[in-house]
């Protein structure tokens, strides 16, 4: 007796990916919405995602593999239950990003091998384990170093502190991001990015309520105010004419 194969996208995905197009006036709007969908289902987008995308938006898969290739949101092989992105841009690689995310590669893996971008510690998609990547500027240079954990907030980070972090997040603990919603872990982080949230309010907002913004960042603001700091006013410059072609 053939067994069926497997169903990867049930009937609640396809409903998903039904809503997100619904939600434009073309369909191929949906793609990137839609592959963080697929990405909360496998944990990363695999050709069978790629697939699922160009079917649903009526497009080649070649086109979806174009956009899922661009963006380093969408990872190309399976990830950890846990995301770990550690700011090594300018600011905060001199502030410590890069030793940061070198003790973190010894650390999760070995001195003799350490753990490279975009590497898991532990079997991905299973309690524990950790994909470590060194991001691109976080926009967060008010509080380097950074690290973001499925994209949520860790400020002013220390090697210790980064350290502790990942034991957390391999012992099964969910640390309070220092700015941003509740922690949660890298599939759930894709379904809200997918734009998927509880229906009852009282769960939505305990999903999503968090801190914001920083001291650091509001000081220039709150300086400004006491001094009595105005931006000047410009007017408004007519632009040039341009010759007509």
């Amino acid at each position: 007796m053939t067994q069926a194969p497997e169903v990867i996208f049930d009937e609640d995905i396809v409903a998903k990916a039904e809503n997100l197009i619904a939600r434009y006036p073309q369909s191929r709007s949906a793609l990137l919405p839609m592959l963080h969908l697929v990405q909360s289902v496998q944990g990363y987008v695999s050709q069978e995602g790629i697939s699922f995308c160009a079917t649903q938006l009526g497009l080649s898969d070649a086109e979806v593999s174009a956009v899922a290739t661009f963006y380093t949101m969408y990872k190309r092989r399976p990830c950890g239950e846990h995301l770990v992105s550690v700011c090594t841009n300018t600011l905060c690689a001199a502030m410590g990003g890069d030793a940061i995310y070198k003790k973190l590669q010894t650390h999760l893996g070995s001195e003799e091998k350490p753990l490279g971008h975009n590497e898991t510690a532990g079997e991905p998609n299973t309690p524990g384990s950790i994909t470590l990547e060194h991001a691109e500027c976080l926009a967060a240079c008010d509080l380097a170093p950074v690290i973001q954990v499925n994209y949520e907030y860790f400020d002013n980070q220390t090697e210790d502190k980064a350290v502790a972090l990942v034991d957390a997040l391999q012992a099964g603990k969910k640390p309070q991001p220092t700015r941003g919603a509740p922690l949660t872990d890298f599939k759930g982080a894709e379904l809200q990015l997918a734009g998927f949230f509880p229906d009852d309010p009282v769960q939505y907002r305990a999903d999503i309520d968090g801190p914001s913004q920083a001291v650091e960042t509001l000081r220039g603001a709150q300086v400004a105010q006491e001094r009595g700091w105005t931006a000047p006013v410009m007017d408004d410059v007519p632009l040039p004419e341009v010759e007509k072609k």
